[in-house]
């Protein structure tokens, strides 16, 4: 996974995102993890509407995103992301508690690269997420600007 590449993550459930982080670093991954709480969040930040907090221009990114957020829900932040022509470029790995499948094929053709299911279970989700790390590990990301 490229060095500059900055792994942000959507999850308002503080356990979920440490959970998350803690076995994305497991498994190996050294890049930053940025993360927010809520869909307007994300949003505000990909779009640079904060002087305080907003994307670097050239500088590429890969979002894992919940569907279950307040404000405004994964579904609705990855419709946005993937209608903006630069946005569009961000992979989107959707995690999420929901299997629902009319749910899975929505976010599909909404664009999001992967869809994962988050399980019940303590040990499956920590196993999902160190899977979710070695992927990272070789997957590569286009920088937003097109520039890699």
């Amino acid at each position: 996974m490229s060095g500059d590449l900055t792994i942000l993550v959507a999850e308002d459930d503080a356990g979920h995102a440490a959970l998350i982080e803690r076995n994305l670093r497991r498994a190996g991954i050294t890049n930053p993890i940025e993360r927010f709480v809520d869909g307007q969040e994300i949003l505000d930040f990909l779009f640079r509407r904060r002087p305080s907090r907003q994307r670097e221009r050239e500088r590429p990114y890969i979002l894992l995103l919940d569907i279950r957020m307040p404000k405004v829900d994964g579904v609705e932040v990855l419709r946005q992301i993937k209608a903006d022509e630069e946005l569009r470029k961000i992979p989107v790995i959707m995690l999420t508690t929901t299997d629902d499948p009319r749910e899975v094929e929505r976010c599909h053709a909404l664009g999001c690269s992967v869809y994962i299911v988050k399980p019940i279970e303590y040990e499956r989700f920590v196993e999902a997420i160190r899977q979710l790390g070695m992927f990272l590990l070789v997957v590569r990301v286009p920088n937003i600007d097109g520039v890699n």
